[in-house]
């Protein structure tokens, strides 16, 4: 999940190091795994939902790299019941552009 520099502040804010909840990928910081999971997914839910990334708040829509638009996540099992509207598609390409740390 990408982080926008807003993310890493708040998340930061909340007593956690830069390190133990990201990762850099080149291009941009994200939000680190843990064994193929988000490290502040819990069985009951996110440890910083009220304070959860900009792309979190997207999910399950995701931006696909390989083919450059915004797609559903295939691993949400949810995703059948999320519709996501022009303007969640327009947040998810934007919130890519701010944090790609190359431009």
């Amino acid at each position: 999940m990408p982080l926008t520099e807003t993310d890493i502040k708040r998340i930061s804010g909340l007593g956690y190091k830069l390190e133990e909840f990201t990762v850099r990928d080149g291009k941009r910081f994200k939000l680190k795994n843990k064994n193929g999971k988000c490290v502040f997914l819990t069985e009951n839910g996110c440890k910083i939902y009220n304070y959860r990334p900009e792309g979190c708040r997207l999910y399950p829509l995701i931006y696909d790299e390989s083919i450059n638009k915004p797609v559903l996540d295939d691993y949400c099992p949810y995703k059948n019941e999320f519709k996501p509207t022009k303007d969640d598609a327009e947040k998810l390409i934007n919130l890519i552009k701010e944090t790609d740390l190359t431009t």
